[in-house]
């Protein structure tokens, strides 16, 4: 077990950003030298598309955070997938958790929102960043007391307006669909899109779906959207962008909610249920934080409750 006392986050930080950043490249240069169809294959269903690429450049990033913290804990979505226990492995003790290529179909296609997931967690909480988004050139990183950046010079976020009084109209509303395409009443496909379309039909600015979890989070740390509801996603999703829109000042709790939705539960990096909210500016009338949480409690009014569990 390490010892967390002792560690120094900003140099696990700036370890973590020269890892993401070379493990981008590892992408770039694959994307270049593949063919249509070498090396693909499919996993459960056509819409989880996993390339070799995926475990080669997991392999170096574990190999990097071995060689530099050798008593640290590693999650990696490649070889927790291959594993043989689908339960929850975050604890107290410092673990990374790094998803190395977060949307892969976007990848194949060539769309450029993908990127490298590096988070780093201690005592269950993820408190260090890094999303590294290779095609665009940007790196999202932060660490506690140390701000949330763009780039390592922008620091987030990039705009701070105050929510809307009558939030969620006038916000951007995020989602996405997820690999589980089973439609049906009652299914959680049919669930997220009666949520959509409530939303998109009577309440928000507009929706939108980038299909990786991780920059989702990340352009509503920078105020670019001002909402994100997801359920289905796991743990290295979420984990390295949680951290930086945590430092943004920005929220995220579940995406279900609670008996006492007075109470604002704070997220639980397992959970597969995720609802965040841009950071803002407080006004006369409310401090940032409650204008954050009312905007919560509007939005659980507004879409439907799913059902994601841990197989």
């Amino acid at each position: 077990m390490a010892d967390s006392s002792q560690l120094d986050l900003k140099e696990v930080y700036e370890f973590a950003i020269d890892v993401a950043e070379r493990a981008g490249k590892m992408l770039v240069e694959a994307s270049k030298n593949r063919t249509a169809d070498e090396n693909i294959r499919l996993k459960k269903n056509t819409v989880d598309i996993v390339t070799e690429t995926d475990e080669r450049v997991e392999k170096f990033i574990k190999r990097e955070i071995n060689a530099k913290y050798p008593h640290h804990k590693f999650i990696g979505e490649e070889t927790y997938s291959a594993g043989q226990t689908k339960k929850y492995l975050v604890d107290d003790d410092p673990t990374w958790i790094v998803d190395p290529l977060d949307g892969t179909v976007n990848y194949v296609h060539l769309f450029p929102m993908m990127c490298v997931s590096i988070g780093f967690a201690v005592e269950g909480k993820a408190v260090v960043g890094v999303v590294h988004a290779p095609f665009l050139n940007q790196t999202y990183s932060a660490y506690p007391g140390g701000g949330a950046w763009l780039n390592k010079e922008v620091k987030l976020p990039l705009q701070n307006l105050p929510l809307p009084e009558n939030a969620p109209k006038g916000c951007i509303f995020l989602c996405e669909w997820g690999k589980d395409r089973r439609y049906a009443p009652g299914l959680n496909l049919q669930r997220k899109v009666d949520s959509f379309i409530n939303m998109a039909t009577d309440y928000c600015h507009g929706v939108r779906s980038l299909g990786s979890a991780s920059l989702d989070l990340c352009f509503v740390a920078t105020g670019a959207f001002d909402i994100w509801w997801e359920g289905g996603c796991w743990e290295w999703d979420v984990a390295g962008a949680v951290a930086i829109l945590n430092e943004a000042k920005g929220l995220i709790t579940t995406g279900n909610p609670p008996e006492n939705p007075d109470v604002i539960p704070e997220v639980a990096l397992g959970s597969r249920l995720y609802l965040a909210i841009r950071p803002c500016q407080g006004t006369d009338a409310e401090t940032p934080r409650e204008s954050q949480e009312r905007v919560v409690r509007q939005i659980w009014k507004r879409v439907n409750t799913l059902d994601y569990v841990r197989p």
